[in-house]
C-alpha cells in the first residue's frame, strides 16, 4: 500500500505537465508570425514617434522648437519616449504574445558580467568617434573632387545641423538640476523606453524565426534609422548591434539599458565638457588630425576585439547559449 501510494504520488506531476503542453500546444499566442510582429513595432514606432509625435507638437507647439521654452521640450520629448515608443512596445507585445515576459527579460546581471559589457561601451566611444572624423574627413575630400558628392554633403549638412541643434537645445544645461534634468531626458528615458521597444520586443520577435546574428544586425540598423542623423548610421548600427549582442549574450534588457543609458551619458559630458562649436562646427581637412584619428581607430578596434572575446570566453565557461 506504502508503494502504491509513492508511485502515484510521483506520476501526478507527469499528469500536470502533459495537461499543461496540451494547454500549450492550444494556444492562440503569437497572433501573428513573430517576423512580421517585429515590422509592426518598427513601422509603428516609427510612425507613432515621427509622425503622430511631430505632427502633435506641431499642432499645439509650432514648427519652430528652437523658441520653445526649453524644459517645455525636454518634457515633449520624455512623453514622446514614454507614450509612442515605451507604451506601444508593451501593448504590442501583450496583444501578440500573450505575455509581456517572453519578450522583455529584466534579469539582474552578474557584475562580472555587466563590467565587461561596460568597458566594452568605454572603448566603443572613442572608437566610433575616431571613425566619425574618417568618414567626415572622407565625404569633405570627396565633396572637393565631385559635384555630385558636393550636392549631397550640402544637404546632408543642412539635415544634420537642423538634428544636431535640436539635441543641443535639449542638452543645454546653467546649473547642476538642470544639468540632472538633462541626463534624465537624454540619458535615462532613451535608454529605458528605447531599449524595450528594440532590444526586447523587435529584437526578441526576431530571434524567434531568424538567426540571432541577423536578429540583432536588422534591429541595428533600424535604430540607426530611427534616429534620422545620416552621418550617423554607421556608428549608430554598430552602437545597436553591441547592444543587441548585449541583450542575446545575458538574456535581460538591464544591460543594454546600462549600456544605453552610458552610451547617451558620454554624449551629454563631452557636450558639457567641449561646447557646441566642437560638435557642429568641427574641422575635419586636418591631415594631422586624421593620422591621429587613424592610430587611435586601430588601436582602439584592437582593444574592443579583445573585450568581445573576454564577453564570449564569459559565457561559454558559464552557459551554453548558441554563438552569435
Amino acid at each position: 500500500m506504502e508503494n502504491s501510494e509513492q508511485d502515484n504520488y510521483h506520476t501526478e506531476p507527469e499528469k500536470t505537465s502533459d495537461v499543461n503542453s496540451i494547454i500549450e500546444s492550444y494556444s492562440p499566442y503569437p497572433l501573428i508570425s513573430p517576423v512580421a510582429a517585429a515590422f509592426l513595432g518598427l513601422f509603428g514606432g516609427f510612425f507613432l514617434f515621427h509622425v503622430v509625435g511631430s505632427g502633435l507638437v506641431a499642432l499645439f507647439i509650432g514648427l519652430d522648437l528652437n523658441s520653445v521654452p526649453t524644459d517645455q521640450f525636454r518634457l515633449i520629448s520624455i512623453a514622446g519616449e514614454i507614450m509612442f515608443i515605451f507604451l506601444p512596445a508593451i501593448v504590442l507585445g501583450k496583444w501578440i504574445y500573450g505575455n509581456n515576459s517572453k519578450i522583455i527579460s529584466l534579469k539582474i546581471p552578474k557584475w562580472k558580467e555587466l563590467s565587461l559589457f561596460i568597458l566594452g561601451i568605454v572603448i566603443l566611444t572613442p572608437l566610433l568617434q575616431s571613425y566619425l572624423y574618417i568618414q567626415n574627413y572622407l565625404i569633405e575630400r570627396l565633396a572637393e573632387y565631385s559635384q555630385f558628392f558636393n550636392t549631397i554633403k550640402t544637404g546632408l549638412d543642412f539635415f544634420n545641423e537642423l538634428i544636431e541643434k535640436t539635441y543641443l537645445n535639449l542638452m543645454s544645461a546653467n546649473s547642476i538640476p538642470e544639468m540632472l534634468f538633462v541626463i534624465i531626458t537624454v540619458s535615462i528615458f532613451p535608454a529605458l523606453c528605447e531599449e524595450v521597444l528594440f532590444r526586447g520586443y523587435i529584437q526578441r520577435s526576431f530571434e524567434m524565426k531568424i538567426n540571432p546574428f541577423y536578429a540583432a544586425l536588422i534591429t541595428a540598423v533600424f535604430f540607426a534609422l530611427f534616429h534620422l542623423i545620416p552621418t550617423n548610421i554607421i556608428p549608430l548600427t554598430i552602437i545597436g548591434f553591441y547592444l543587441g549582442f548585449a541583450a542575446y549574450r545575458s538574456q535581460s534588457l538591464v544591460i543594454p539599458m546600462v549600456l544605453h543609458f552610458l552610451n547617451n551619458f558620454f554624449a551629454i559630458m563631452f557636450f558639457f565638457i567641449f561646447g557646441d562649436e566642437e560638435i557642429i562646427n568641427s574641422d575635419v581637412t586636418n591631415m594631422a588630425a586624421l593620422n591621429t584619428n587613424l592610430i587611435y581607430f586601430f588601436l582602439f578596434l584592437l582593444m574592443f576585439t579583445a573585450v568581445i572575446f573576454l564577453i564570449k570566453n564569459y559565457y561559454k565557461k558559464r552557459i551554453n547559449i548558441p554563438e552569435v
